[in-house]
């Protein structure tokens, strides 16, 4: 039976459970840490410099960069509930960063306020409509001042289907189970996920979809959008422990810079 997805399905997945379900990735202080290390590798960031955390969550990216001398970082994401949890962790940090809610593709800010755009953690291909990636790198392009830089973070879609695994699960404490089925469809996999609770039953189940670019699909489209010195690092594996992480530990990450 075909997996069926609403295709607005991300505008209300990234919640609290959500925070529960994938915190092996995304309250992974490790993980993220080796992440910004990449990050501070490929663009040129310098104290001072003005970086938005495209659709970054609860910030995990910004306050790890804010915590090495970064603190000039904005975090802009479309879910309430991650905004507000980046806010109370900053708080908790005491790290400077501004967290904004709004759309990725007309974020509001003005045009060339920004040095640096990060799109990290796989934050592309949500949407079922083709153009709306590309309008996200147009906006990214619009709000980056000549010379800034882009740098996005995705799964590398030819890896995702080389080690495509149809059914996975993985326990959370003594009492949570997270069951995930999957199915290439065309340019998509799609995933039906089941949060269960071993004392209270089902919390959730809801499906998902990504969108699987390759190296040379991704630069076509960064470049459409209007970059230059579009470069592709592929096969960056995070994770350093075996298991199934999804769509987190195939990645690759595209450089490239506004003319």
């Amino acid at each position: 039976m075909a997996i069926r997805v609403d295709p607005e399905w991300w505008k209300t997945l990234f919640d609290e459970v959500y925070l529960l379900t994938d915190a092996r990735s995304v309250c992974n202080d490790e993980l993220t840490n080796r992440e910004v290390d990449w990050i501070c590798e490929l663009v040129p960031i310098r104290p001072g410099h003005r970086i938005l955390d495209l659709c970054g969550g609860h910030g995990r990216h910004s306050l790890a960069l804010c915590e090495r001398g970064y603190e000039n970082c904005t975090v802009l994401d479309y879910s309430a509930c991650l905004i507000n949890h980046g806010k109370a962790c900053a708080a908790d940090r005491d790290c400077p960063v501004e967290f904004v809610q709004g759309n990725a593709q007309n974020t509001g800010f003005g045009s060339g306020v920004f040095d640096h755009v990060l799109i990290m953690g796989n934050s592309l291909g949500y949407a079922l409509n083709a153009d709306a990636d590309r309008l996200i790198l147009v906006e990214s392009r619009r709000i980056l001042r000549s010379g800034g830089w882009l740098l996005i973070d995705v799964a590398n879609g030819a890896s995702a289907r080389a080690c495509f695994n149809p059914i996975a699960w993985h326990e959370i404490g003594p009492d949570i189970v997270v069951c995930r089925q999957r199915e290439i469809n065309g340019n998509f996999v799609c995933s039906r996920e089941m949060v269960i609770s071993k004392t209270r039953g089902l919390i959730r189940d809801r499906t998902y979809s990504i969108r699987l670019y390759g190296p040379d699909s991704l630069a076509a489209l960064v470049r459409e959008a209007g970059f230059t010195g579009v470069n592709v690092e592929t096969e960056f594996a995070p994770h350093k422990n075996d298991g199934d992480r999804g769509f987190m530990n195939h990645r690759m990450i595209v450089t490239a810079q506004k003319p």
